[in-house]
């Protein structure tokens, strides 16, 4: 295969695609914590139950810092920086924890 050619390629269109991609998953994640706490609050409340749902929406406030935080650097640089290690780690367990937990709300 020959090289690919990057003559007629737009560099700003990768990063406005990343953006609505961390949009798209912020907004799954505040759909998720919703239906925690409307779970957790389904047929009464619970101590348990309202813990865990404390905890969903505390993990979508993290996971939300996380994805503004990328959002920004996308707008605001012409080349954006690489996602750092940190950064990729804390959005995945944000993300892993909030479906556990709202998992847990479910069942």
């Amino acid at each position: 295969m020959g090289a690919v050619s990057t003559a007629g390629r737009d560099p700003g269109l990768q990063p406005e695609r990343t953006r609505l991609a961390w949009r798209r998953t912020t907004l799954s994640a505040a759909v998720a914590a919703v239906l925690a706490a409307k779970a957790a609050l389904h047929g009464g409340t619970s101590a348990a139950g309202l813990t865990v749902c404390a905890l969903c929406c505390a993990l979508f406030l993290g996971f939300l810092t996380v994805a503004h935080r990328r959002i920004q650097a996308l707008a605001t640089r012409a080349r954006p920086p690489t996602l750092t290690p940190r950064q990729a780690t804390a959005a995945v367990l944000y993300a892993l924890t909030l479906v556990a937990c709202a998992a847990i709300l479910l069942a």
